[in-house]
């Protein structure tokens, strides 16, 4: 039988479950307590950014938690609506759902909206691969915070001297300058279809920072010209773009004519693509194999032109 959720007090082992608690039901780790809860009290982080997907990496977590069950606890916050909010876990959670598996171990902390903004940013960043939308609004998210926290303890301190901006802070602690945190979070002023053609590496970061100073309408009439002209935006297009657009003098058909334009580099660049290549050659074969063999070949195509060309 569960506990009933506004009872669970967060202090301690026996606090949870009684002194009687059997050791299958919480645990300790690094001196925190662990407690299994059903799933269907965990809710995930309001407006979090990170995405959970269903790919490989899922089905291999899945696997994992089949196998060996979840060795790494969620932390959560209790809800004032009831419930918990996710703070780290949020796979986990989902990877418990296609398994079968009714609870989550999890750590229960009680943290106020500032701190557990923080504590969910952080824990998501450790992850291996993190989409440019994701790193962009995970950035707000803490930025915001950290001025809030620091507005708070103004408010009661009385030191004087120089302090560092919260954006320098946070990107010491990332492992970013300050100017680029910015330029993540002027991402999340793009509409999520061009954010979107960001994730899907279709758009450079630098052309989506120069467009993300365009004011939404102006972001519609590019999704329409980037579809008119099936092109994406080059950096120096997208620069020309924005001025046009801050000085008020674009227009769709000015967008359309911008992307129906040649782009510099598909004029001096061949790109061959593998998947075109891979049927001439056998699978044994390296991209090296594959270049050496496609150069021999052209020599003696021009050679033949040459001798042609002779009579």
């Amino acid at each position: 039988m569960k506990k009933e959720r506004s009872n669970i007090q967060l202090s301690s082992y026996d606090d949870i479950f009684g002194n009687d608690a059997s050791a299958d039901k919480a645990g300790a780790v690094n001196g925190d307590t662990v407690v299994d809860i059903p799933l269907d009290e965990l809710h995930p982080f309001r407006n979090h950014p990170f995405k959970v997907r269903d790919d490989a990496d899922m089905e291999k977590t899945v696997e994992s938690i089949q196998e060996f069950g979840v060795l790494q606890p969620a932390i959560v916050r209790p809800d004032r609506d009831g419930g918990y909010e996710i703070l780290s876990g949020h796979r986990r959670h989902h990877a418990c759902q296609i398994a079968g598996i009714e609870a989550l171990p999890c750590i229960v902390r009680d943290l106020d909206d500032d701190a557990a903004t923080i504590l969910m940013v952080d824990s998501n960043l450790q992850r291996e691969e993190i989409l440019p939308s994701e790193r962009a609004f995970a950035f707000k998210m803490k930025l915001d915070a950290m001025k809030h926290q620091g507005e708070r303890r103004d408010l009661t301190s009385c030191q004087i001297g120089t302090k560092s901006r919260s954006d320098e802070i946070l990107g010491e602690q990332v492992g970013e300058s300050a100017r680029t945190v910015q330029r993540y979070i002027r991402l999340t002023n793009l509409d999520p279809e061009l954010l979107q053609l960001v994730d899907d590496k279709q758009m450079g970061f630098n052309p989506a920072y120069e467009l993300s100073f365009l004011n939404p309408e102006q972001q519609k009439d590019l999704l329409s010209a980037i579809d008119y002209a099936q092109a994406i935006p080059s950096l120096s297009q997208a620069q020309r773009i924005k001025k046009l657009a801050l000085n008020g003098e674009i227009t769709q058909e000015g967008m359309n004519i911008i992307l129906s334009e040649e782009k510099k580099q598909d004029l001096d660049r061949v790109t061959l693509k593998h998947d075109t290549l891979k049927k001439y050659f056998p699978k044994s074969y390296t991209p090296k194999q594959m270049e050496d063999t496609i150069i021999k070949l052209l020599d003696q195509w021009q050679k033949k032109r040459n001798r042609d060309m002779e009579r």
